[in-house]
């Protein structure tokens, strides 16, 4: 199937897709592409973007104002395999510290959380508890559970901490991704992917 040009207008909805990396191809119409690459950075996707340029068009724009990297289509696998690899080491991209659920991307080992492109400001422990829930999307845990895996077997808190830490997580989602997080009617809270019903309100 032939992809047909994406519109500047469209872009609005790519940072709910949470994309590893974004190729936008230049080589059929580069005036066009400059212009979505330009567009492309005012929605501040948290992703690299990448341009696929024809030879001969390598010096018509200012591509390194738009873009992480370029190539070009005869470009070999391999050498295309290393150019990403060394992208997203640079930009701080998606390697095995990088946790995704739906829009949302967790990295562990610089602890940025972001949601549709929207960096979240989380303390360590919200950190923690999103981090472990997202780990295991789907997976039940009861408060109890959540309080010895994510707080320790020497917590002596109750188990309304973790309703206190879910209800500020989910605020600071936003009420767009919120059901992120979901309540278990009569057990506890998981992580889970959009568009799944949650069971119950409570917090």
């Amino acid at each position: 199937m032939k992809a047909e040009p994406l519109s500047a207008d469209s872009l609005a909805d790519l940072s709910n897709l949470a994309p590893a990396a974004v190729v936008v191809d230049a080589e059929e119409n580069p005036e066009h592409a400059f212009r979505l690459l330009r567009s492309l950075i005012a929605t501040r996707i948290g992703a690299p973007v990448i341009v696929l340029v024809a030879r001969s068009d390598v010096e018509r724009f200012p591509w390194g104002e738009v873009a992480d990297e370029m190539v070009h289509s005869a470009t070999p696998p391999g050498e295309l395999r290393v150019r990403l690899a060394m992208l997203a080491r640079r930009t701080g991209g998606t390697g095995d510290s990088v946790l995704r659920l739906g829009p949302l991307s967790l990295d562990t080992e610089t602890y940025r959380v972001a949601v549709a492109g929207a960096v979240l400001d989380l303390t360590y422990k919200e950190f923690e508890l999103l981090k472990f829930l997202v780990q295991r999307p789907g997976k039940v845990f009861t408060r109890g559970e959540l309080l010895q895996q994510v707080w320790g077997y020497n917590f002596y808190g109750g188990t309304r901490t973790v309703d206190v830490h879910v209800r500020r997580l989910r605020a600071k989602l936003g009420p767009e991704h919120e059901e992120l997080i979901q309540t278990v009617r009569g057990v506890g809270y998981a992580a889970a992917e959009p568009g799944v019903q949650e069971d119950s309100t409570e917090s």
